[in-house]
């Protein structure tokens, strides 16, 4: 009886002993984990990891730096990215999915080149150039509202602007897709907009000023209304099916070209709906 008395308190003991032990090993190997993960050449290596980098809570890895997955064969981000703060490369690659690109990044998102039919999971925040050009996309769903630098959304199978960054400070780039339509254009462009290549009938949608070139060559447009009022660098409106010029930019800062369309246009037809700072051209 006595025996058993002394043996209770013995095993209570031992048992949180042993309950103490546990969780200090768990932190312990935990922040060995985390150390070894940061200073793992090979894993920075294998996941294209140019800086220092954590592992946070949720699992993701969080770079001071860039990280480089081009050219790999890839068809998915090998590990979960949380933050970038350089730029997040994973190009010309067989990628079918976003899943796993950070949610934010401080330079350049680049995922040209690849078989991405939808922009789900690409970064909220990309303070440099995001392009996606050379995919299958069929919207553009998942694409930042802001870019601080160029988009660029060229020959992809898109047929309508929806969900395009709201303002884009660089050029933007649409062309060699399906559009129809600029309507969900970017309101604010600081480079040059081009939307050549598609099946336009209407510049209807672009945005006012255009602080470079602005190039519409290869459409179905019969007339130059909802081109923007003033365009910093030349315009182009080459192959067209224009029977006027009616809507053209009041103001072009360099050249305008307007030939190969169903009627040709003269020097004096361009004077007198635009200034024309550069040269005109009329004949290819």
């Amino acid at each position: 009886m006595e025996n058993g008395n002394l043996q209770q308190p013995i095993k209570s003991k031992a048992i949180s002993l042993g309950l103490m032990l546990s969780f200090f090993l768990i932190l312990h190997i935990g922040t060995i984990g985390k150390e070894n993960l940061q200073n793992d050449a090979q894993f920075r290596k294998d996941n294209g990891i140019e800086g220092n980098y954590t592992i946070d809570k949720n699992g993701l890895c969080n770079v001071d730096g860039n990280v480089d997955l081009s050219k790999r064969g890839l068809k998915e981000i090998p590990i979960p990215f949380g933050t970038v703060s350089g730029s997040f490369w994973c190009e010309n690659n067989q990628l079918i999915t976003l899943v796993g690109a950070p949610t934010k990044v401080g330079g350049s998102f680049d995922c040209r080149n690849n078989q991405l039919k939808t922009l789900k999971f690409a970064p909220k925040t990309v303070s440099g150039t995001f392009l996606c050009d050379n995919n299958k996309l069929t919207s553009l769903k998942g694409a930042p509202k802001k870019v601080d630098g160029s988009f660029d959304c060229t020959n992809n199978k898109l047929k309508s602007l929806k969900y395009a960054p709201k303002e884009v400070g660089g050029y933007f780039s649409c062309s060699d897709n399906q559009l129809t339509s600029l309507e969900w254009s970017p309101r604010k462009v600081g480079g040059k907009f081009e939307c050549g290549n598609n099946q336009l009938t209407s510049l209807e949608g672009t945005p006012k000023k255009v602080v470079g070139s602005f190039n519409c060559c290869g459409n179905k447009l019969t007339s130059l209304k909802g081109s923007p009022t003033k365009v910093g660098g030349g315009f182009w409106c080459i192959n067209n099916k224009l029977t006027s010029l009616e809507g053209a930019p009041k103001e072009v800062g360099k050249d305008f070209w307007c030939f190969d369309n169903s009627i040709q246009f003269t020097e004096a037809n361009v004077r007198k709906v635009s200034k024309v700072k550069g040269k005109i051209y009329v004949k290819e």
